[in-house]
């Protein structure tokens, strides 16, 4: 590629020599228009403000680097999404619960939490699982429902699935270990309790009202030999 041809810089007020212009200053006061500037601005030339200096910083940065590096936590922008719901499940939905200590347990779906997880029970009477938070993951949505209409889920949230933080406890000695061991059984909640069976006397209701689905829920999903994954409809 040719280099551009570099054009010559035009002047108002070419030299006749070097130092010495054609116009003189009037001459050049009046072709650069400066005439019209200054009425316009009723007999002076506008001014510009200078800019306002930057601040010297309080504390002046040390002269020198320390020698380890320094970390520093990265800003994270990323802003959580609410968790999309599966379209297969619904307010009382059946599921069946694929890992974890209750795998192979049928359940009812009561609702989505704010954490994207799904409330579900049981309910206790009928196969023993309690209220609990699940992962959509890790459930299979059948087509089996059951009437959750009266079912009033409106005080459970994340908060009621938390677990209160305790102190950490000093040592103890051999006879005081085996003492505190009887101390720290805790007994479950009797308002959870409460809540669970409230929630399981609507439910139970409605699952006797429908013909072998309390049987259904009670049974443990499993796969025999034989049964192809892939070619069960739930």
């Amino acid at each position: 590629m040719a280099p551009k041809a570099r054009v010559a810089r035009k002047t108002r007020n070419p030299d006749l020599i070097r130092g010495v212009g054609k116009y003189s200053r009037s001459q050049m006061y009046h072709k650069r228009g400066l005439w019209a500037i200054k009425a316009k601005h009723g007999g002076v030339f506008p001014r510009h403000d200078a800019k306002p200096a930057a601040e010297a910083p309080a504390v002046k940065p040390p002269k020198f680097y320390p020698a380890e590096d320094v970390k520093k936590p990265l800003v994270n922008k990323h802003k959580p999404k609410p968790t999309k719901l599966r379209a297969s499940i619904t307010p009382g939905t059946v599921l069946i619960i694929l890992a974890g200590r209750f795998k192979g347990k049928r359940v009812v779906f009561l609702k989505q939490l704010p954490s994207g997880l799904l409330l579900v029970t049981g309910p206790f009477k009928v196969n023993g699982v309690p209220l609990r938070r699940v992962n959509q993951s890790y459930v299979i949505g059948t087509s089996t429902k059951v009437d959750t209409s009266g079912v009033n889920v409106e005080k459970f949230d994340d908060k009621y699935f938390g677990k209160a933080v305790e102190k950490k406890k000093k040592k103890k000695g051999e006879g005081e270990f085996f003492e505190a061991e009887k101390e720290d059984k805790k007994e479950f909640p009797q308002e959870k309790k409460d809540d669970q069976k409230s929630v399981d006397a609507v439910l139970i209701k409605s699952i006797e009202a429908v013909p072998d689905l309390k049987t259904y829920l009670a049974s443990r999903f499993s796969l025999r030999s034989g049964m192809k994954p892939h070619e069960l409809v739930f």
